[in-house]
């Protein structure tokens, strides 16, 4: 059988430089997420245009575009990479472990729900390697676009064919006040209510800031007085402090409104629900660990939706120590 002549032109690493530059569309960031210059990025995608014999990609203005033959090479290099992942765990599978990466992104919302599911993911499989991004909502979509990670895990999904996304929990979003707050003795009060008092909020492009803002457009309701906060920890401290008045998610302050130290009102349009959703692009083909999480999370929906639908309380152990499994 005759060699293809691209078996001795082609090196792994050019494929890996040119997947980066073709999923972000730029030689920059192609380079900051493989931790190379830039210069050295183009000199990859020059040989690599070279063995190929057609050019890749070329701007016009300050953008990026892909070619043709970028397309088609995209196709191939993912099965080129799937199939290396999957050598990967058979060969672990023959060792009796699983190894591999994990790269995930998550909205701030989803950190409350996350950290338990790669805790258990971690308990079966050890020697996964797992990275978390948390990010807001606006930084996730241009994540998933950019197909940065291997699963986002956020809520209201983009309407688009182009996303595989499974529901994993729902997300209610509830008004919080502090314990004595006016608001409590109120005879039916309504989100315009709330909005006459100070607003702690978090940035825009914030998940939960964008669901309030559209309940208030459908109500007809001014958020006039707003204080921004960047993180829901820091709103969650300010509604204690008696700066401000919030919408948060449920499981964000379940354990103070368990405590007394957060009260939450019954206003019309409340709780606001979304589901906390794993999201891929389908270019992105999961890789076999992203293929293995998945199914692991779906066995163990039913567990998770019980414990944290209940009240607060501590997680079943899973049996296994916080301990790397060979020490120095």
């Amino acid at each position: 059988m005759t060699t293809p002549k691209l078996l001795n032109r082609l090196t792994f690493r050019q494929l890996q430089v040119f997947r980066a530059v073709h999923e972000r569309q730029s030689y920059s960031r192609a380079a900051e997420a493989l931790g190379l210059t830039q210069p050295a990025v183009s000199a990859q995608i020059r040989q690599l245009e070279q063995a190929l014999g057609h050019p890749l990609f070329k701007y016009a203005g300050r953008t990026l575009h892909a070619l043709p033959a970028a397309d088609a090479l995209a196709a191939s290099t993912q099965a080129i990479f799937g199939q290396v992942s999957r050598l990967q765990m058979s060969l672990s599978d023959l060792e009796g472990t699983i190894t591999g990466e994990l790269n995930l992104a998550a909205v701030s919302t989803a950190q409350y729900v996350v950290p338990h599911l790669l805790a258990r993911f971690r308990a079966h499989y050890p020697n996964v390697q797992i990275r978390l991004r948390v990010c807001n909502r606006s930084q996730a979509l241009e994540r998933l676009a950019e197909r940065r990670d291997d699963l986002v895990i956020m809520a209201r999904v983009p309407d688009d064919d182009a996303l595989e996304f499974m529901p994993i929990l729902d997300n209610e979003m509830i008004p919080v006040v502090w314990p004595g707050h006016p608001l409590l003795e109120a005879q039916r009060p309504t989100l315009e209510d709330l909005a006459r008092h100070y607003l702690l909020m978090r940035e825009p492009g914030s998940g939960v800031r964008g669901a309030l803002e559209e309940l208030a457009a459908d109500q007809d309701v001014r958020l006039d007085h707003a204080i921004e906060m960047g993180t829901n920890e820091a709103v969650k401290q300010g509604v204690m402090a008696q700066l401000g008045v919030a919408v948060l998610p449920r499981l964000a302050v379940r354990l103070e409104l368990e405590a007394g130290l957060l009260a939450t009102l019954d206003l019309p349009g409340f709780p606001l629900r979304h589901s906390w959703c794993t999201v891929y692009h389908r270019e992105r083909f999961p890789t076999p660990v992203t293929e293995l999480f998945l199914r692991f999370v779906r066995r163990h929906l039913d567990e998770w939706q019980h414990h944290f639908a209940a009240g607060p309380a501590p997680l079943p152990s899973h049996g296994v120590a916080c301990l790397p499994s060979a020490l120095p």
